[in-house]
């Protein structure tokens, strides 16, 4: 039976066509600065379908939107978006550091971003520079346009731009910042840190699954997430604290913690960026013996669940097994691939 996740994705990563080529590039590279409603044009296999699935949906999701998609008889876009239909507000800072500037791609939860007030200062001081995406906020679909235009956002500018690849990292406000950490953990290869202002999530969930493994070590070993959130944003403070708890139980342990005093539910002003900026600029550093011996816990849970499948399966309890199965798929996500696919079989 197909799950309602897997037609979720089907149904957003099965289009009839192809997004379009896109326009001649309306980019004023060079100036410094603020530059609003920019037309970007390169696309990037980061950003394509098949390759956010990959990262995005569990092992049996993914297999699952496929082969309903192979039944179907369309075919897959190349890419979710057009991107002579879409806009970036971008700033370009005065002064470029002598790596290559910094890069901050910015989920806003609004469907008209601008740049928050006072965060030109700090971008300045930094050398980093700020994009985000039109037509991306809290109402828009986070698959089709919210993760897929921040990929392009990057791509885009670290091609127009020396940047840092070290310095590239993806942050956002509310609902942009629970994009933004889905964003890191499934491209650390891309994004190195995550600004978290007031918005985040558990990982390790059917909503929320690990990626393949080795980008999941990777986003362990490399990722920065900073954690912002108003002293007075009593929700997302306690979400906050499960997200780390999360973090820490998945073994991803470089996670600093800023609580604004006096501020509600809502963007961080230039001091507490500045402070995430300077947070975020600093490399990680593995502490291994912890790191491995999270990981050695982890491998012996996931190996019980397969020994439980393995058992139940000697018993020719087939259903069963298939419902453990999906359960460790839920949890382990990319952690438990290719074996629980092996198993599950075509």
């Amino acid at each position: 039976m197909v799950s309602s996740r897997a037609l979720a994705l089907l149904a957003v990563l099965a289009p009839l066509a192809a997004a379009g080529s896109a326009l001649a590039q309306d980019f004023t590279v060079g100036t410094t600065g603020l530059q609003r409603d920019m037309l970007l044009t390169d696309y990037s296999p980061l950003s394509s379908n098949l390759e956010m699935l990959r990262r995005f949906a569990s092992p049996f999701d993914a297999r699952t939107a496929l082969q309903d998609l192979a039944r179907s008889g369309k075919r897959m876009a190349e890419q979710p978006v057009t991107l002579e239909e879409e806009r970036f507000t971008v700033y370009i800072p005065t002064n470029m550091p002598p790596d290559g500037y910094g890069l901050l791609v910015f989920v806003s939860p609004s469907d008209q971003p601008g740049l928050p007030q006072g965060w030109a200062e700090a971008l300045d001081r930094f050398g980093v520079i700020f994009v985000s995406a039109a037509r991306s906020g809290n109402r828009q679909n986070t698959r089709t346009r919210r993760e897929p235009l921040a990929l392009l956002a990057a791509e885009n500018l670290r091609r127009l731009y020396k940047v840092d690849p070290h310095h590239i990292w993806v942050g956002g406000f509310s609902g942009g910042s629970q994009v933004a950490m889905l964003l890191a953990l499934g491209y650390p290869d891309l994004f190195h840190g995550a600004l978290l202002d007031a918005g985040s999530d558990e990982i390790g969930s059917a909503e929320r699954p690990l990626p393949p493994r080795q980008l999941f070590q990777q986003f362990q070993e490399s990722s920065r997430l900073i954690y912002v959130t108003g002293a007075d944003d009593a929700i997302n403070l306690a979400l906050d604290r499960s997200s780390r708890r999360s973090m820490q139980d998945w073994c991803v342990f470089a996670l600093d913690t800023e609580t604004t005093p006096w501020q509600g539910h809502q963007v961080i002003g230039a001091a507490s960026l500045s402070q995430a900026l300077e947070q975020l600029s600093m490399p990680v550093d593995p502490d291994w013996d912890r790191l491995l011996a999270c990981r050695s816990t982890i491998e012996a849970e996931l190996n019980t669940q397969f020994d439980r499948v393995a058992a139940l399966l000697v018993r020719h309890q087939s259903d069963r097994a298939r419902e453990v199965l999906s359960d460790i798929d839920r949890r382990f996500g990319g952690l438990a691939a290719p074996r629980s696919l092996e198993i599950l079989g075509p």
